[in-house]
């Protein structure tokens, strides 16, 4: 796998590029709608900015899902005690509407626990799930179930995960932090008892499953290049299918997690592989939305990892471009925001990471009747 550095980093250009382009697009169909958001997707970019999608676009045959929104912005990522998030803080933020410290999970600074945007619209009476390509009890997923204040807790989080009423569709990796466990609890047999069934793949669930469990890895899926296939896009799929039998709605959160650590390992092609993988699943999302126009899409962001950029690849011409790295860490840099059906009108401008909680909220709200 090919690996590039570089010890500068100017991506804050893609950024200002970015909100020039989304301001001044004028061909852009217009998909919001004054209708109440019935259903509500969540799909998360583990670690990609700007920099990553005009990457992806620059591999692109067609034109990708990220260019079909109607409405797009930018979100501010830092975290309460620093300036550069990690995913736990990130993913806490999105999730809850509230800010908090590095590595805590699903509670504030001073760790008193809160309630998810999952959670709140379960309570609502929608239907839930998580899908993501990495363990179940990784930052993100485990900020929409688990309370903990530490990420690293991935057994204590697992268990919040198996004693949670709130989730009705569970797709991902991590099966070790529920069965090879320090206490030797057997906490898939704990949901299964409470009303789950653990499936092997996700092309055994039937049409009419009900709290379906795939945990397709004691840790992490495969990346797309050692052969992971399709399991985000149809895990994505089987739960829109299961999902969408609830007639008051449901939310639903996709992460592409791996993107985070290809731009950890500074791989190129690993990226490039991930973000065809996240790409592929949004426009199996967007579809969906278009034949249930109820439907809001929101398609984000945790942080940026890498510090990547684009630039010439010769003194001599524009037209070759060289992908360059700044760090194995991750940046400061705000991340794009696009979204599509009702209330996506919402999602538009710079804002913090902690308004998303809030503006899907407003989204679901029954609308007033015409006078």
């Amino acid at each position: 796998m090919k690996k590039n550095t570089i010890k500068t980093f100017s991506g804050f250009s893609f950024l200002l590029m970015f909100v020039f382009s989304s301001c001044c697009n004028t061909q852009q169909k217009d998909n919001s709608s004054p209708m109440t958001a019935k259903n509500v997707v969540l799909m998360i970019g583990d670690g990609m900015s700007v920099p990553q999608i005009c990457f992806a676009m620059e591999h692109a045959e067609t034109t990708l899902a990220f260019e079909k929104f109607a409405y797009t912005g930018l979100v501010k990522t830092r975290s309460k005690n620093a300036k550069i998030t990690d995913s736990a803080a990130a993913g806490t933020a999105i999730a809850t509407g509230q800010k908090t410290n590095n590595g805590m999970i699903g509670m504030n600074s001073d760790s008193i626990p809160i309630p998810s945007i999952l959670e709140t619209l379960k309570d609502l009476g929608k239907n839930t799930g998580i899908v993501v390509s990495c363990a179940v009890t990784h930052a993100t997923p485990a900020a929409f179930i688990a309370k903990n204040c530490s990420r690293n807790n991935k057994e204590e989080i697992a268990e919040d995960f198996a004693s949670t009423d709130k989730l009705d569709v569970l797709i991902g990796g991590g099966r070790k932090y529920f069965l090879n466990r320090k206490d030797s609890v057997n906490l898939i047999e704990k949901m299964i008892q409470n009303g789950w069934k653990l499936y092997d793949s996700i092309n055994q669930i039937e049409v009419d499953a009900t709290k379906p469990l795939v945990l397709l890895s004691d840790r992490h899926p495969k990346t797309i290049l050692e052969g992971r296939g399709d399991m985000l896009p149809d895990g994505v799929t089987t739960a829109l299918s299961l999902l969408n039998k609830n007639e008051n709605g449901f939310f639903l959160m996709v992460e592409g997690s791996q993107i985070d650590w290809a731009g950890h390992n500074n791989d190129t092609e690993y990226l490039k592989a991930e973000m065809e993988d996240f790409n592929k699943t949004i426009e199996i999302v967007l579809d969906f939305a278009q034949k249930n126009p109820e439907t809001l899409l929101i398609v984000t962001a945790d942080h940026e990892t890498g510090g990547l950029t684009l630039v010439s690849d010769s003194t001599n011409t524009y037209n070759a471009i060289k992908y360059k790295f700044a760090t194995t860490n991750h940046s400061a840099l705000m991340t794009p925001i696009f979204a599509i059906g009702p209330g996506a009108e919402q999602f538009t401008g710079i804002m913090d990471n902690t308004d998303i909680y809030n503006k899907i909220y407003q989204a679901v709200q029954k609308k007033d009747e015409p006078k």
